[in-house]
């Protein structure tokens, strides 16, 4: 299992802006092969972060579905970001 996680930096007053132009991203991501969990969501305390959450049967299907990344018109509103890719050999009950 592959997890996306991390956070994205946006201007505090185009956040919700961001968050709307994501939509449709995140419906084809929950429809791809592979994909577990696909989330983006507004951060309770800071008003310009966005966290990032996914899960991914594997590599390739991340892949696959990830294509050229982000439009440019997205990418453009991305002041700063902390994103990882981890790679998880075990899942337990809490």
């Amino acid at each position: 299992m592959i997890i996306i996680a991390g956070w994205l930096a946006v201007a505090p007053e185009k956040r919700e802006d961001y968050l709307a132009g994501c939509a449709e991203a995140v419906r084809l991501a929950r429809e791809a092969p592979g994909c577990l969990e696909y989330a983006l969501g507004a951060d309770l305390l800071d008003p310009g972060r966005v966290t990032v959450y996914e899960r991914w049967e594997s590599d390739e299907d991340l892949e696959r579905f990830r294509g050229s990344g982000p439009s440019d018109e997205q990418a453009a509103q991305i002041l700063d970001a902390s994103v990882a890719r981890y790679r998880i050999s075990a899942v337990e009950a809490p």
